[in-house]
């Protein structure tokens, strides 16, 4: 945003001189986060496009249980255990992942389905595989400027608290001292028909403002994500004092745990009936097929709206008698504002809790976000270029 030097105090020189070293410093970084979270806010629309097997024709028949998409998967992974199965929207395919580590290399797979009939789709390999991941290389960027990530990670966190701090100092900055009509139109309006150097910082000063309040939305949804003190104390907030627990879930009973299964359908297809029979708004259901620890509950997942994550309804069964199992907050529409609140970080973070319009939104902000970086360079740089002066020529004797 811009700079306005006449009669300066002393705290906006220290706040020019913060903005200008921090934008420099974190100006490469900034750029790469903000120009691939462009691109992978529209990750899902753009595989849908690209990849039919994601698809299937609606049916006027009942959807096959688990157990019977395992089965068929089972087939094109042998010797492997699976991770997640997902059911998707009406017209979607069912999935069944396979995350681990396969010769020394982390790998996913997923096994795609027809719901309807079990019947096998199509095997893809979009992590470890052979083929070029595109969306994988944008995330990698996006998370830890394709560095490892117990490197990359930190440093991404760290230059987007200095994105945040920068937004503050450049609102400062863009801050009139006399709201006149002259400023205003410094502030608000872009002069195109002004000299290049006008229109680039105009660019910076006007979209800046006009962004800020979303681009500050986008870098706190991301620092819920890179630092644990960050997500605790927006939490802290949100809830009005009261710290947030970490990833828990209530537990199965061990008393139960050697107790003979005598129903002919598994505890999965089971608790998957009993899921569906208290709610009617599915358009979506994620559940891992085989609980790690012997305490560990039957969890399902039930997403509520088609294309988002945040409005979600977990459900837990003891693994060995298949009681319904209560836990605070698993619920969406039952849960605390601070809940809530962390339910959405993802959809608010690429638009997606505003539909496809608020993609596009959030791929416009971003885009501006990756522009702030250059625009600024640039109003630096050419404050510091010296000012060009005309050629002065010796009188002619002629």
């Amino acid at each position: 945003m811009g700079v306005r030097k006449k009669g300066k105090s002393s705290f906006r020189k220290v706040n020019d001189w913060l903005h200008l070293w921090l934008g420099l410093v974190s100006g490469i970084i900034v750029f790469i986060v903000s120009i691939t979270g462009c691109f992978y806010a529209f990750q899902q629309e753009i595989k849908d496009m690209l990849e039919p097997w994601r698809f299937v024709e609606e049916r006027s028949m009942p959807l096959v249980p688990p157990s019977q998409l395992l089965d068929t998967a089972a087939k094109y992974m042998p010797n492997r255990q699976p991770t997640g199965l997902t059911y998707s929207h009406a017209t979607g395919a069912a999935a069944v992942g396979y995350g681990g580590m396969v010769e020394g290399k982390h790998t996913f797979s997923v096994v795609f389905m027809d719901p309807y009939t079990g019947e096998f789709l199509k095997k893809q390999t979009p992590v470890g595989g052979e083929e070029f991941d595109f969306f994988r290389f944008i995330i990698d960027g996006h998370r830890a400027l394709w560095m490892p990530y117990e490197i990359g990670r930190p440093i991404v966190g760290i230059a987007t608290l200095v994105f945040v701090i920068l937004l503050f100092t450049g609102l400062i900055m863009w801050w009139p001292k006399r709201w006149n009509k002259k400023n205003r139109d410094k502030s608000f309006k872009i002069k195109w028909k002004g000299t290049f150097k006008r229109v680039n910082y105009d660019l910076h000063n006007v979209l800046g403002f006009y962004t800020l309040l979303f681009a500050f939305i986008l870098g706190v949804t991301g620092l819920v994500w890179s630092f644990t003190w960050f997500d605790q104390a927006v939490y802290y907030i949100a809830s009005g004092g009261e710290v947030k627990q970490g990833h828990h879930h209530p537990h199965s009973d061990l008393r139960n745990k050697d107790m003979v299964w005598s129903d002919a359908m598994s505890p999965l297809d089971k608790a998957w009936y009993l899921t569906l029979e208290q709610t009617d708004e599915v358009e979506g259901m994620y559940m891992t097929p085989y609980p790690s620890d012997d305490d560990d509950p039957i969890d399902i997942t039930v997403y509520h709206l088609n294309g988002a994550w945040y409005d979600h309804s977990e459900y837990f069964y003891d693994r060995y008698t298949l009681e319904p199992l209560e836990m605070e907050g698993s619920k969406y529409r039952e849960a605390s504002f601070a809940d809530k609140l962390s339910m959405m970080n993802y959809d608010l973070h690429i638009g997606s809790v505003g539909g496809l319009p608020g993609k596009v939104f959030a791929f416009l902000i971003s885009l501006v976000c990756a522009s702030l970086p250059i625009t600024g360079f640039l109003v630096w740089w050419n404050k510091k270029k010296p000012a060009k002066t005309k050629q002065k020529y010796p009188k002619s004797n002629i």
